[in-house]
């Protein structure tokens, strides 16, 4: 196993060939449209070349977003985007139906190896189901506008004692022992949020519509069912997910309650307001993992090597082919991913780093995620790289809590180190009621596509209001709390993608159950599972990883009396 990752040779398209126009690209298209398929050799060859060109394209879209939101004031860049998603991208779509259509009405394909091609000639058949030419040109309208909750966001900026901070920035002042800051600080970055609302609400009622509309021409009901089709959920339905939400109210939030009682006394107050989640008591400094982007990278670079040196070489790589962009600034959009780039194989690592813990977290949730991208390079097809969302978080989510054996790079003070450990557990366990909240959400406005602002506030509250502990008093802050959702990228730039995150968390906790009683075995399941990308089913890939794919209300259960052990084991050193 090597990080030594290569860029794959073209033998289809010229080495010197860039995307600029659909005139310079569609010959080749056209090329693989007409070819003739004689024997399964020329099937097997025209299958490469395909993966090849969609490679080369692919790389250029991605890179074309990655400079978008690395720098959102930069109009020539986001105009390479939007020309990428109204000039070129509407011409491909037509295309690949048609060579999907060729491949499946080739009498070869029945030749080609039922348990290699069997996931990617499913995903074939669900596209040629889900493509419509009426919903091409309000796809990519829709790239276009989802790429404006970047934007909008980028630009949000507050000031604290007299300094500029972008919002992810200023998050850093909630960690400090002062209360009077917190709160100013937190109702500033609310309030900044607040003077976005409406801009951000005729954004998101746009996507709606045109999501609507494009479910309504495939012949579904709504944008949820066609979206599950979409996103290739073969292996469970809505109704699980409808269970997995009882579960976390039954099973989770109860732990989370008890996480925040003992925040409250450990604190000293009488009540636990917003402010003080992430605050330390008193006298006990705020933890300072790292300085700056650089060396965060180098932390997390030696952190990696003492768990498998594979995984810190794919850091370093990616270091030396320039593929990180780490720290906070202004003008760059919010959040964090890890973007495989198919031809080069290396991805590249963004994120807002401002010297907080949970960028700790996002790093080595993100090198997960690398690996993975390393990991599943050498597989032979494109299409054989794109594995499902719910394996893809178990790749990050379970770098998060392998990495803390040593995070001692980070925090060389024995009581900080508990510290973030127990600090990372609490997240763990805490995300799953917000999980749940979003995801419950995005049925109901799906659901009811014409519902008014007024109707979407209503649910929203509702539905946020069924998952918070009782322990935080929220009393005064419901006009901050109606727009708590609009700081969800998810919802508006990818749709539904955000219950993988709560079923990934189960199974990287049952990974890290492995870990614990064989680390080498663990680690090897982990590359095992994610060595083989997207080429087997969702149930198998959590097999090959040891895992059963199972969120079933008693293994939810199971594993938070897991994590719950493993914190009071932290909270007694």
């Amino acid at each position: 196993m090597t990080a030594d990752i290569q860029k794959i040779p073209r033998k289809f398209l010229p080495e010197d060939f860039t995307v600029t126009t659909w005139d310079k690209l569609e010959p080749y298209f056209k090329e693989l449209l007409e070819r003739p398929l004689n024997a399964k050799s020329d099937l097997e060859k025209w299958l490469k070349d395909i993966s090849e060109l969609e490679a080369v394209v692919s790389e250029d879209a991605c890179w074309r977003q990655i400079n978008m939101t690395c720098d959102t004031e930069n109009k020539a860049l986001e105009e390479a985007f939007t020309f990428f998603c109204m000039h070129i991208q509407p011409h491909i779509q037509p295309y690949a139906d048609k060579l999907n259509r060729k491949l499946l009405e080739s009498p070869l394909s029945k030749e080609l190896d039922e348990k290699k091609y069997f996931t990617y000639l499913r995903n074939i058949r669900k596209s040629i189901e889900l493509f419509r030419e009426a919903n091409v040109p309000i796809q990519a309208e829709m790239a276009v506008l989802q790429q404006q909750f970047g934007v909008i966001s980028g630009k949000m900026t507050v000031n604290v004692k007299g300094q500029e901070y972008t919002l992810q920035q200023a998050s850093k002042f909630l960690e400090d022992h002062d209360r009077k800051l917190r709160e100013e600080v937190y109702r500033k970055i609310n309030e900044r949020r607040l003077q976005d609302k409406n801009e951000l609400n005729n954004l998101f009622n746009s996507l709606v519509e045109k999501r609507d509309r494009i479910a309504k021409n495939a012949g579904f009901e709504n944008f949820r069912d066609y979206k599950f089709r979409d996103l290739g959920r073969f292996d469970y339905t809505k109704e699980d997910c409808y269970q997995f939400h009882e579960a976390v109210k039954q099973h989770v939030l109860p732990l989370v309650s008890l996480i925040y009682e003992n925040k409250r006394a450990r604190l000293g107050v009488d009540t636990l307001r917003p402010w003080d989640i992430e605050a330390e008591p008193a006298g006990i400094e705020p933890l300072h993992p790292f300085t700056n982007g650089e060396d965060l990278l180098k932390k997390t670079i030696s952190c990696f090597t003492k768990l498998r040196p594979f995984f810190a070489e794919c850091l370093v790589r990616m270091d030396k082919m320039k593929r990180l962009d780490l720290d906070s600034r202004k003008g760059k959009a919010p959040g964090g991913y890890n973007c495989p780039l198919p031809e080069t194989g290396a991805p590249f690592i963004f994120m807002n780093a401002a010297g907080q813990t949970s960028d700790v977290t996002t790093m080595v949730h993100e090198g997960g995620h690398a690996v993975h991208s390393f990991l599943a390079h050498p597989l032979e097809l494109s299409a054989f790289k794109e594995y499902p969302m719910e394996i893809a978080e178990v790749a990050s989510m379970a770098m998060e809590l392998f990495s803390m054996e040593h995070w001692d790079v980070f925090f060389s003070n024995a009581n900080d180190l508990s510290r973030a450990r127990l600090k990372e557990l609490e997240k763990v366990i805490t995300i799953f009621p917000w999980i749940a909240t979003i995801d419950k959400f995005q049925h109901w406005i799906y659901e009811y596509p014409n519902h008014t602002e007024d109707e979407r506030t209503e649910k929203w509250m509702e539905i946020l209001n069924d998952y918070s502990s009782s322990v935080i008093d929220f009393s005064g802050l419901d006009e901050y709390r109606k727009i708590g959702w609009q700081r969800q990228l998810h919802l508006f730039e990818v749709p539904f993608y955000y219950i993988e995150y709560g079923i990934a968390q189960l199974g990287a906790i049952g990974l890290w159950m492995q870990f614990k009683k064989n680390k080498e075995k663990a680690l090897d399941n982990y590359i095992k599972a994610l060595s083989l990308g997207g080429t087997k089913t969702l149930p198998e890939l959590y097999e090959a990883a040891g895992l059963k794919f199972n969120f079933a209300p008693e293994r939810i259960r199971e594993l938070m009396e897991f994590v719950k052990n493993e914190m009071i084991t932290l909270e007694e050193k």
